[in-house]
């Protein structure tokens, strides 16, 4: 039903979010750190 589908919905959304979001902070941090200012 809706429901299943919304908590399955959620449950890929925060699998696929969390490490996008860790890769870009990664990402993030190595070029400011390769080009200060």
């Amino acid at each position: 039903g809706l429901n299943s589908g919304a908590a399955l919905a959620t449950v890929v959304g925060v699998l696929v979010e969390v490490p996008v979001m860790l890769s870009l902070v990664a990402f993030a941090n190595r070029t400011r750190g390769a080009f200060p200012g």
